[in-house]
């Protein structure tokens, strides 16, 4: 199960929001959410972000 600040990330992301950008909204390092969307692409078994993204979807983990 994810974290809520990693289906905050997810959400961001999926709006179009740069790491800057979803760092800034979290008050965490650029280098965090890097690390943080990693992880999850691990746990997903995803080869990138952008394959990261389709699964959360099909997941319903984003709108």
């Amino acid at each position: 199960m994810l974290e809520d600040d990693e289906v905050q990330i997810l959400r961001l992301l999926a709006a179009g929001q740069k790491d800057e950008s979803v760092a800034r909204v979290l008050g965490v390092s650029v280098r965090t959410i890097q690390r943080k969307i990693q992880s999850m692409q691990r746990s997903f078994g995803a080869a990138s972000r952008f394959q990261l993204g389709a699964i959360s979807a099909r997941h319903s983990l984003v709108d």
